[in-house]
């Protein structure tokens, strides 16, 4: 234990953000990490509970949490360090974009604020970079044996990673014209500035793994070329199928998914060539994004930095309690009001929102957004909707983004033409990630669906190692 009764003195300190009038004006990371004597006081606070939940049923990965905890601690960052990149290969993915299932799970959380976990896994990985703690580790032997990756999100990298650690030859095949999947091109800037995957991926080519970009599996390459000339394939292509919003006025020029605005943003702040036809900005325009999740949130900090005149964000759910409900006792992750720092920034937000038409006279963007509230009810235990009667409204759009998520992998391609069997939700069915092809595993959202970026990183690990497996009883 780190010091006993040291959760007794110190309070949990959440870690801050730049002044909101100077964070609009760029896309640049917005937390202000802790400094040493804070991160030190908030290290101590883990009371190494004799049944750690935050280690258990809260981190898919099984961080060792209050281990790492304790050496922080004690001053030995290189061993937490090294502790932190037994279980996770991308620390400094999670410790900006992970919700932290682990700090809603901490036992100190039942009748206190929780250990700032996220953020001290944050503080070791960067500072195993600043020292240079965090170096390749190539394989000592080959083993002969090729696999192809499709995907490069943090499934596909951290399969990919195991994979050629375990002394295969791995190539990683990317549609986008460079790395990272939606970590690169959904992800905002001011949530994780894309140098961040840069540098990781130095490691993973110098430890053998190969990059092929613009590449398109099922298209550029047929299934038949993959299976002949790998040994093994996994997908790691994410849930890709946006779910629609299928309503009237919905083909107006000026509605359109999260990822494609998102997207478009990314490339300009990079330096990478788009096609400036598919670019929308939100600048003087009263900007609506339909949902109300994660994605939705990073819309309208997105839109905010445009110079948006107006932001309005419509979730159809109700809107959630402020405190845990009943529903979702801990360790379960709680059911609970969440405001971002998008939120903070500047935007109305609504629950029970229903939006039920576009319209747009004669011309081709919408200028006019009908909706209504609605109502939730069970019947025979099911929760089913309803319109609020005298709800109706219209309101003044220049521009709609659906940020109603994604529903399984795209079909189209590769998953058809191999053949794969799929799940009831649409997602590739797997048994201990291998599909019903033999030569072909998958893992992250291919499987599970739209899921964190901490479950994509566990399965790949799992699928990287259910291939190693598999390829020792090949020929």
């Amino acid at each position: 234990m780190a010091e006993p009764k040291a959760f007794l003195k110190h309070k949990r300190r959440p870690v801050g953000y730049r002044p909101i009038e100077e964070r609009i004006k760029d896309f640049k990371e917005l937390e202000l990490p802790l400094t040493p004597d804070q991160i030190f006081q908030q290290a101590k606070r883990c009371m190494d509970c004799g049944i750690p939940f935050c280690h258990g049923s809260g981190c898919p990965l099984q961080n060792c949490i209050p281990d790492f905890n304790e050496l922080v601690y004690k001053g030995r960052w290189e061993q937490a360090c090294q502790m932190l990149h037994w279980t996770n290969n991308f620390p400094e993915i999670t410790g900006r974009l992970c919700p932290a299932p682990c700090e809603t799970a901490c036992t100190l959380g039942v009748s206190d604020e929780p250990v700032l976990i996220r953020h001290i896994e944050f503080q070791i990985v960067e500072k195993g970079f600043e020292h240079g703690w965090i170096k390749p580790m190539p394989a000592a032997q080959k083993t002969g044996k090729r696999v192809a990756v499709i995907g490069s999100g943090p499934a596909g990298l951290a399969a990919s990673q195991q994979l050629a650690r375990a002394g295969h030859d791995v190539v990683v095949f990317e549609k986008d014209e460079r790395i990272g999947g939606l970590m690169r091109y959904g992800v905002p800037d001011f949530k994780m500035e894309k140098h961040i995957i840069d540098r990781r991926l130095e490691q993973l080519s110098a430890e053998g793994v190969q990059f092929q970009t613009g590449v398109t599996a099922g298209e550029d390459l047929s299934a038949h070329y993959l299976q002949k000339m790998f040994d093994c394939i996994c997908l790691t292509m994410g849930a890709g199928q946006p779910r629609d919003l299928n309503i009237p006025g919905r083909g107006y020029e000026n509605i359109l998914f999260a990822m494609e605005y998102l997207t478009a943003q990314n490339k300009i702040n990079s330096g990478e060539p788009f096609d400036e036809r598919q670019y929308v900005t939100a600048r003087d325009k009263i900007v609506v994004v339909i949902g109300g999740g994660d994605t939705g949130s990073d819309c309208v900090g997105t839109a905010r930095r445009q110079g948006a005149k107006k932001i309005y964000q419509f979730e159809i759910l109700p809107k959630p309690p402020e405190s845990r409900p009943a529903d979702t006792p801990w360790p379960m992750w709680p059911r609970i009001m969440r405001t971002t720092s998008s939120h903070e920034e500047g935007c109305e937000r609504r629950w029970s929102v229903s939006t039920k038409e576009f319209t747009g006279g004669a011309g081709i963007t919408a200028d006019k957004l009908h909706g209504c509230e609605v109502e939730w009810f069970e019947k025979k235990g099911r929760w089913q909707i309803k319109d609020k009667p005298g709800t109706d409204f219209f309101l003044d759009v220049d521009l709609v983004i659906l940020a109603t998520g994604f529903v399984h992998v795209v079909h189209e391609g590769l998953v058809k033409d191999m053949g794969l069997k799929l799940d009831d939700k649409g997602n590739v069915a797997v048994e201990n990630y291998q599909t019903s092809n033999p030569q072909v595993f998958a893992a992250g959202d291919t499987v599970r669906g739209p899921s964190l970026v901490v479950h994509a990183i566990d399965t790949g690990r799992q699928a990287a190692a259910a291939i190693d497996k598999w390829l020792q009883t090949q020929k």
